[in-house]
């Protein structure tokens, strides 16, 4: 058996390591995934009340979607070193559970975190749990079936964000469709799927224009997004 295409035994031993994984993030995404945030909470919330920010990394979201809400609350296993002062932070390993009570929070908020860890379902569920009824969910990950993605997965046999230099901190490719069910299977109601619509053209340092990328946002979007909300109280 060859050796080609496999990680290192360093990096294997090291996908054990939680806190590492999270410190390979860097603990920030891209702008047009925070703006894609804000847009759909602008789109779907009333202004006030709890936001929680689930692997909130570096807390750059919060400069996006604060002024929506009366209270910030910001979770994560490390604490970087660009994390706002004077913010409400508290740590938690997120394969481990979220440390809230049930209902807790009027929105909730895993912008590119679900992919880090081990199980994306247990995830969905404490999203879900620590959410209001009637709160919203949202999750982003990597668009797995934008163009780039499937031509890094037909060339080299892996999608575009999980090749191995990114390995261990991204473990899990999620498609929507898996997204989907997990909403489903949570019992959130409303759900839609959003793109970023900001993609780079394959071989190039451009990204497609904003207006081609909206006419077909699958193909040529880097990120996606799911929304849903949990059930009313009755």
């Amino acid at each position: 058996m060859t050796t080609a295409g496999l990680v290192s035994t360093t990096s294997s031993r090291q996908s054990n390591n939680p806190e590492y994984r999270a410190k390979l993030s860097a603990g920030s995404s891209h702008h047009a995934i925070y703006n894609c945030v804000a847009q759909s909470l602008r789109r779907c919330h009333k202004n006030g009340g709890i936001i929680l920010d689930v692997g909130c990394g570096g807390g750059a979201l919060k400069g996006f979607v604060d002024s929506m809400f009366e209270r910030y609350v910001e979770t994560d296993l490390v604490r970087y070193e660009t994390f706002p002062a004077g913010c409400e932070f508290r740590p938690a390993n997120l394969d481990m559970g979220l440390p809230f009570p049930a209902s807790f929070a009027d929105a909730v908020v895993a912008a590119e975190v679900i992919e880090h860890l081990e199980n994306p379902r247990a995830l969905m569920r404490e999203l879900v749990r620590v959410a209001k009824p009637g709160g919203v969910i949202i999750v982003t990950t990597p668009n797995q079936l934008s163009i780039l993605s499937l031509l890094t997965l037909i060339t080299k046999h892996r999608f575009a964000m999980f090749q191995d230099v990114h390995y261990p901190a991204h473990l899990t490719a999620l498609l929507e469709i898996d997204l989907l069910r997990m909403a489903e299977e949570t019992g959130l109601i409303d759900v839609s799927v959003i793109y970023t619509c900001q993609g780079p053209i394959p071989k190039t340092a451009s990204h497609y224009p904003e207006l081609l990328a909206r006419m077909w946002p699958r193909r040529l979007s880097d990120n996606l997004l799911v929304l849903g909300h949990t059930a009313s109280a009755r």
